[in-house]
């Protein structure tokens, strides 16, 4: 099975289970780091509270269901966590969510000067994602974007 059609595989089995417990699945990965694997689930709700308990939760369910269905042939480690307050921003509904909010985008090569740009989301769409720079907006190709995340300010 193709690492691509692996992860499809696992979306389809653990998304019910985090949704049947009132979570949201933000983000699954299994990647491998090392010589190990890991099968990380991002959970998350409409408040963003998430505790350590609903990640007990959430993992003790996944964990069940992954021994019954063994999808995974390798050995790994489940990792159940929230997305975190500086959270990559991977789908439209994310972006979509967070339209206002202050952004961190990484870009692949220099762009108008630059390989990162930090400032307040302002909109996207297929071919651009726009964003305030101090009080200027940047329409940046979303061809050259790698990485778009929340950016915290404390």
């Amino acid at each position: 099975m193709s690492k691509d059609s692996l992860k499809d595989r696992l979306g389809d089995l653990v998304e019910p289970i985090v949704s049947e417990l009132g979570f949201d699945l933000y983000h699954l990965e299994f990647v491998k780091e090392g010589k190990e694997n890991y099968l990380r689930v991002y959970i998350d709700k409409e408040d963003g509270n998430i505790s350590l308990d609903d990640c007990e939760k959430v993992s003790r369910a996944v964990s069940d269901m992954l021994d019954l269905e063994d999808p995974i042939k390798d050995s790994y480690y489940l990792e159940v966590s929230s997305p975190g307050i500086e959270r990559t921003l991977y789908t439209e509904e994310h972006l979509k969510r967070y339209i206002g909010s202050d952004v961190s985008i990484k870009l692949y090569s220099v762009f108008d000067g630059k390989k990162q740009y930090d400032g307040k989301l302002i909109d996207f769409d297929k071919e651009n994602i726009v964003v305030d720079c101090t009080g200027s907006n940047i329409s940046i190709p979303r061809n050259k974007v790698s990485n778009v995340s929340l950016r915290a300010e404390f």
